[in-house]
């Protein structure tokens, strides 16, 4: 394993291990305004949400690492102490990327980018029309972390107003993660299309999950399942009855006496398909 003191490589070189190795990352498509009310609109990849109550966004328009300057955007967040973060999706994201272009100070991305200008409401920095998401929010707080190329600015954002386009919604109100089709930054010029990667794990936090470590040996040292196999396995609360398995048994007589890396095998396929009390119920077959 490659093992790095982040003060013995390059800024540059350690900014694109950072990069590659903690994506896909959220994007924040900010916009501004500075002091003369010219609008400024650019996407930061150094973002997420960190709280509800009351609703936080966190986002760092970074010194640059080449020549250790500062953008726009942290210029205009320090002076008005307002910010729209639009969210950005599969529709948007190639003129996204040609507004991050670093166009002198006052050029208006908006419209090098072909995008609307909407009136926010509460704050005067423009939304995106064209973004499915959009949050006018208010600068709480800037948090420094050096003064060197590579810094971090941590802009802390409370959201007072929230635009989320009815077209995004699912039946029941709630945000579609298919419709609404978001794309993260990675390292290089890479992107992700967030909708084509989606799957789904239980979660354990109404639930007591038996643990890996109670898993039988023979099961939890198999050559066939993986860790992946036997966090599945392991977030349970218990094990099929004696009764379960043995009416699994009589449905299905082609799991019955198996030599244990078929058995293996059958109950991987089985969690695969995320059935989980069926992969269980074929280990427990003799």
């Amino acid at each position: 394993m490659l093992s790095i003191d982040p003060k013995e490589i390059s800024t540059g070189k350690l900014h694109g291990y950072l990069l590659g190795a903690i994506a896909p990352r959220p994007i924040a498509f900010a916009s501004t305004i500075d002091e003369d009310g010219n609008p400024n609109l650019s996407p930061f990849s150094f973002f997420n949400v960190f709280g509800s109550n009351p609703p936080t966004l966190i986002f760092s328009p970074a010194r640059r690492v080449r020549d250790n300057t500062i953008k726009h955007t942290l210029e205009n967040a320090l002076a008005t102490k307002e910010v729209v973060i639009n969210v950005v999706n599969y529709d948007i994201v190639q003129q996204m990327s040609l507004s991050s272009t670093e166009y002198a100070k006052g050029v208006n991305e908006f419209e090098k980018a072909g995008f609307t200008m909407l009136k926010s409401d509460k704050i005067k920095p423009f939304r995106v029309a064209e973004s499915p998401v959009q949050f006018e929010c208010k600068v709480k707080d800037v948090i420094f972390t050096g003064d060197e190329g590579g810094a971090g600015n941590l802009i802390i954002c409370e959201v007072v107003k929230m635009h989320v386009s009815e077209a995004v919604l699912d039946d029941n109100g709630a945000i579609d993660q298919h419709k609404i089709d978001l794309v993260a930054r990675a390292g290089g010029s890479y992107y992700t299309r967030a909708r084509d990667g989606f799957f789904e794990i239980d979660k354990p936090i109404s639930t007591l999950g038996m643990g890996v470590d109670q898993i039988p040996t023979e099961i939890r040292n198999s050559t066939i399942l993986t860790g992946n196999n036997l966090g599945m396995l392991g977030n349970v609360e218990q094990l099929p009855s004696d009764e379960t398995v043995n009416n699994f048994a009589k449905e299905h007589p082609q799991f019955i006496g198996l030599e244990t890396t078929k058995k293996h095998t059958f109950a991987q396929d089985f969690l695969s398909k995320n059935d989980v009390e069926s992969a269980w119920k074929v280990l427990l077959l003799k």
